[in-house]
């Protein structure tokens, strides 16, 4: 028997606790330390500045996309021409701004897919875990077996060719590996003392997904978006071959 007087309930004190200083979230968090690195800072406003022209460069320009003068035709960087001209006359630069903007959305969408998608799906995988987790992931590796090239190759023969086929390929297999990697990390999350933590005072499954799971896997998602929107662009640089 438990003698019950070992037991004495403490009573509730009422401190004044002094102002602190406000704990720094996340996204402020990783503010600071993106100032901190220099290059990366400078990366940033170099990227900053190519969208801002891509996308208000044509707007203050006196040439158009197809504008075409025959008089000029293969004609050196000038004031007038930054780039020069091609076989037909047509400034360089601005047909280059114009397909920034392309190569621009086909980045924006593959990111958007990769953070919406891929995130959420390969986070419930692996937090649900047992045979959602096993039916899910078999999905994705079906999925994952089906090249990308052969996605669009069949989008073209059925739609027209264009760029909403790319949007189409990209929706389809563009988010698995995000998805496998976000899998994988919240697999090695969900264990720890932090979520048992959680569980233990009542946290919802949800709130435990998307605030603690998900942030603390933030570095691998936010390093498997970098590395996926170049590929990205590239990927539609090699398939606007096929239009």
């Amino acid at each position: 028997m438990i003698n019950k007087d070992l037991f004495v309930p403490l009573e509730r004190e009422i401190l004044q606790v002094q102002k602190k200083e406000e704990t720094l979230g996340y996204w402020q968090d990783a503010w600071i330390r993106l100032k901190k690195n220099k290059m990366a800072l400078l990366g940033l406003i170099i990227i900053v500045c190519l969208i801002i022209v891509a996308i208000f460069g044509p707007i203050f320009s006196s040439h158009t996309y197809d504008e075409q003068n025959l008089m000029m035709t293969n004609s050196s960087p000038s004031w007038e021409h930054w780039f020069g001209t091609d076989n037909l006359g047509r400034d360089i630069f601005i047909r280059v701004l114009y397909g920034a903007r392309i190569s621009l959305a086909i980045g924006i969408v593959a990111s958007l897919l990769n953070l919406f998608i891929g995130v959420i799906y390969g986070g419930i995988a692996g937090f649900c875990g047992g045979k959602i987790d096993r039916i899910m992931m078999n999905i994705v590796d079906i999925l994952y077996s089906v090249p990308t090239l052969l996605y669009v190759i069949l989008l073209m023969v059925i739609l027209k060719p264009g760029l909403i086929n790319i949007f189409i390929a990209l929706g389809i297999g563009y988010w698995l590996q995000m998805a496998r990697i976000v899998r994988g990390q919240i697999l090695s999350m969900k264990e720890q003392e932090f979520i048992l933590a959680a569980r233990t005072i009542g946290v919802s499954k949800k709130r435990i997904l998307f605030r603690h799971l998900l942030p603390n896997a933030m570095g691998a998602i936010i390093v498997t978006m970098t590395l996926a929107i170049p590929d990205a662009i590239f990927t539609e640089a090699f398939l606007s071959l096929l239009d």
